[in-house]
């Protein structure tokens, strides 16, 4: 196989990836007020060292309040841009395009780190009062969310804008807005979690109306030379909740904001949804998305061998590839990935020696 597709260059507006595979934001949970450290820096730099064509930072908060846990990365205030810029920095000094993903956890906010538990956290024990859509409890053992104001909302908008505003100081050339997983913009898309009665819920247009108003603002001030990504859950897994038809919807809305590509996971809005997970369980969302919004989409979810990747793209069910516990397990994937696919790419020149 001399020219693999997984291989091949992928250019977004003016930014070009060496490749299509991309690591995916995973949580660290390794953060204190917010603030990236070596550990992050170490972590993606490694990413960026393993060939791949871009690497995401961690869902990062917007504000404090909109964190998962205590220990995740935020970035609302100028200190946490400042820390960033290395980061960014490295990863680019090595051949991958950075990226970045904000994001608000709503009611899944105020909760430990998964090694201790990822219990909820009550004010007064380290946590805080979480907001939602609606005051709808994530579970028995979460206490319920204040229902967002309009107060509230504008407040939660005007955070996105400020911190895309800083993750382009910060030196990010792709920025990714997080609607998925049961967070806050996830919350307000599926009728499960938004019950309300205002503009903001009901119909599916209302329900879209402030994720479509952010991807607005982002996708306005965002260079236009650089692209935006959108990650959502595609559908919940649940009757009567979000479904591909939904998605699809939502996608060619977003097509029409500039929005440049579909990041497609799914589920995270139900703890106890049944999900079927399997190898590449998530793709056929990207490809129906990518086929009737007529939009670029990245597939995710269990997708952890080289072929497997180049058949998805091959097949184009998906212009790139998301990779998460496959590059935990192995941050030097891409560069193992070429050699079984038979790809001539170059190693970084420390690590040249052991090129197969």
């Amino acid at each position: 196989m001399a020219n693999p597709k997984l291989f091949s260059p992928y250019t977004l507006r003016e930014v070009t990836c060496r490749n299509r595979i991309f690591v995916s934001p995973m949580c660290q949970y390794s953060a204190v007020d917010g603030m990236p450290n070596n550990w992050h820096l170490v972590h993606l730099g490694s990413r960026a060292v393993g060939g791949a064509g871009l690497v995401m930072v961690e869902a990062t908060a917007v504000n404090p309040e909109g964190r998962i846990t205590p220990f995740d990365l935020g970035i609302w205030s100028d200190a946490h841009t400042e820390a960033f810029k290395p980061i960014a920095e490295f990863i680019r000094q090595h051949g991958a395009v950075p990226a970045i993903q904000i994001a608000h956890a709503g009611r899944k906010a105020s909760c430990d780190s998964p090694w201790k538990g990822g219990k909820y956290l009550p004010p007064g024990d380290g946590g805080w009062q979480t907001v939602a859509p609606s005051a709808i409890a994530l579970s028995p053992n979460h206490a319920a969310p204040e229902a967002l104001t309009h107060e509230g909302i504008e407040k939660t908008v005007a955070d996105f804008e400020a911190a895309a505003h800083r993750a382009l100081a910060a030196g990010f050339d792709v920025l990714e807005f997080h609607c998925a997983h049961g967070y806050l913009m996830n919350e307000f898309l599926s009728p499960l979690t938004n019950q309300r009665t205002d503009e903001y819920g009901g119909s599916l247009e209302n329900r879209c109306r402030l994720i479509l108003r952010i991807a607005r603002l982002l996708r306005d001030l965002w260079p236009q030379d650089k692209p935006v990504f959108v990650r959502i859950s595609a559908v919940d897994w649940v009757e009567g909740g979000w479904t591909i038809e939904d998605s699809i919807q939502l996608s060619k809305w977003l097509k029409d904001i500039g929005i440049d590509l579909i990041d497609c996971s799914s589920g995270g809005l139900i703890l106890d949804a049944k999900i079927p997970a399997g190898p590449g369980y998530q793709t056929a969302f990207a490809a129906a998305i990518r086929e009737q919004a007529g939009i670029a989409t990245g597939a995710v979810g269990l997708i952890t061998d080289a072929a497997q990747a180049e058949h998805i793209l091959v097949t184009e069910q998906a212009d790139a590839v998301f990779l998460a516990r496959e590059l935990l397990r192995d941050p030097y994937w891409p560069l193992h990935a070429a050699h079984q696919l038979r790809a001539d790419i170059e190693w970084p020149v420390q690590y040249a020696r052991a090129k197969p």
